[in-house]
Formats: structure tokens, C-alpha cells, sequence
């Protein structure tokens, strides 16, 4: 499965229609579409009647939204620490975009000086991703310690959704609304649908520094988490959370 495939089939297993209809009035609304992938959610927001601006830095994601022709959205390519687009955005959307930037504050400093004054900012993030039971000892050490080098590192967070919040008062928004998100391939009990576990099973390979950590020190790292995830017994304390924010200051 390729990464433009796996974004696809993700669109159904995700929460989004709750997060859209939580979002102020889109009709007129120019919205900027940060790390907007294959489209999905840009062509959602434009049938709500926004101006969507998407920008990634993924050049075969782009060439595939662009192809499909949504009016009402434009595709650009950028670097989602500084897009080149214009300000004036009424809002911002980015899903699952936070995480690659484990210092936020310094990006989403940025990202509020493309919002007119009072604008909103829509943000949905994973914390406790690999956070999953019943799993053996030895594989849960590993992906914790990886987890955690992993931010240290300025490479991931995969605790970022918790942190949201924090990071959105220090920038100068105001936190109107957080939930979680229900969602068939991150935060689920019992076992994963077959399509999820393929989904898991070519994030994992996509991974390879982990492959490369799990090849030093568990070898089965894969297996083990797979099979965790296909179990009757599956629980999680994985949660996507979503929050929005409206700008009341820069900071």
C-alpha cells in the first residue's frame, strides 16, 4: 500500500464530519490547508463553501489532488514551517501536521501571522500512539524509548495532541473547543479491521528508524505490535484529539 493509497482509505476510519461541523461559518471563509496530502479535507471544507488554500511539501500528494479538479481549492507546494501563500486567512486547518514539529511554538508563532485579527485555527493530533496493550514488555520499552528519542530528537512528537493546548495559549489564541476524536485505526478496542492492520502494518514499514532500532533490539517488534492490534483484547490509551483556537493576540 502507497502512501497516497493508505491517505485514502484513512479519510473513512477518521472522525472528520464531527470536527467540520464544530468549525465557525466556512462560506466565504478562506481557510488554509496546511499539509493537505491528497485533498480530502480541502474538497471537504470547499463543499462547505470555503476558499481553500492547500500546501505540502509532498510533491506526488499534491500532483494527485491537484488532478482532481476541486473547485473552490488551489494546491501549492511549500515548506509548512514558513508557506509562502499570503495572510489574511481566516482560518487554518492541519491534521496530523503538528507532530513533525516537536519545538510548535516557533512554527505556530508563524502560522498566526497568516490569520486576520480574530481568525481560528483547527488542529487535529495523536498523543500515545504506540500506546497500545496487551503487547510483550520488550516492545513496549522499545517504542516508548523510541518515542521519546524521537522528539528529543526534533523529529516527532508522538505526544503532540495532549500538548496542543498549551502551545495555542502561548501563541496567543484562545481555546474555543478540544474533544477527541473517534477514530477506526488509532483509537479503537478489540481487534483492527484488516484494512487497518495493513494500514499499521506499512506505516511500520515506512518507519525505518524504528525497523533499524527493532533490528538491534527486538526483532519481532512488528509482529508483536501487529498482533496486539488484531487482538480480541486490544486497548489503547491512543487518543486524536482536535482542537480550535481563535487568534486573540500574536505572540
Amino acid at each position: 500500500m502507497d502512501l497516497a493509497e493508505q491517505y485514502r482509505r484513512q479519510y473513512g476510519w477518521r472522525a472528520w464530519a464531527d470536527a467540520y461541523d464544530a468549525l465557525p461559518e466556512l462560506a466565504g471563509a478562506r481557510v488554509l490547508d496546511l499539509g493537505c496530502a491528497v485533498g480530502d479535507q480541502a474538497a471537504a471544507l470547499a463543499r462547505r463553501g470555503a476558499q481553500v488554500v492547500g500546501v505540502d511539501g509532498n510533491e506526488q500528494l499534491l500532483a494527485l489532488a491537484k488532478a482532481r479538479g476541486i473547485e473552490g481549492a488551489d494546491f501549492h507546494a511549500g515548506d509548512l514551517r514558513d508557506p509562502q501563500v499570503g495572510d489574511g486567512f481566516d482560518g487554518i486547518w492541519a491534521s496530523f501536521a503538528a507532530a513533525y514539529f516537536p519545538d510548535f511554538g516557533h512554527v505556530l508563532s508563524r502560522w498566526s501571522e497568516l490569520l486576520r485579527p480574530g481568525g481560528w485555527i483547527a488542529l487535529t493530533e495523536v498523543s500515545g500512539l504506540f500506546e497500545h496493550k496487551p503487547i510483550p514488555v520488550a516492545a513496549q520499552q522499545l517504542l516508548r524509548h523510541f518515542a521519546r528519542e524521537s522528539a528529543a530528537a526534533g523529529r516527532y512528537d508522538f505526544d503532540m495532541g495532549a500538548k496542543l493546548t498549551d502551545f495555542l495559549s502561548a501563541a496567543g489564541f484562545a481555546v474555543t473547543l478540544q474533544r477527541t476524536l473517534a477514530d477506526r485505526e488509532l483509537s479503537f478496542e478489540g481487534p483492527a479491521e484488516p484494512e487497518v492492520l495493513q494500514a499499521w502494518a506499512a506505516r511500520l514499514q515506512r518507519m525505518h528508524l524504528l525497523r533499524q532500532r527493532a533490528a538491534q533490539d527486538c526483532p519481532s517488534l512488528a509482529d508483536d505490535l501487529l498482533a496486539c492490534l488484531g487482538s480480541a483484547d486490544h486497548s489503547t490509551q491512543c487518543r486524536v484529539h482536535f482542537v480550535i483556537a481563535t487568534l486573540t493576540q500574536r505572540s
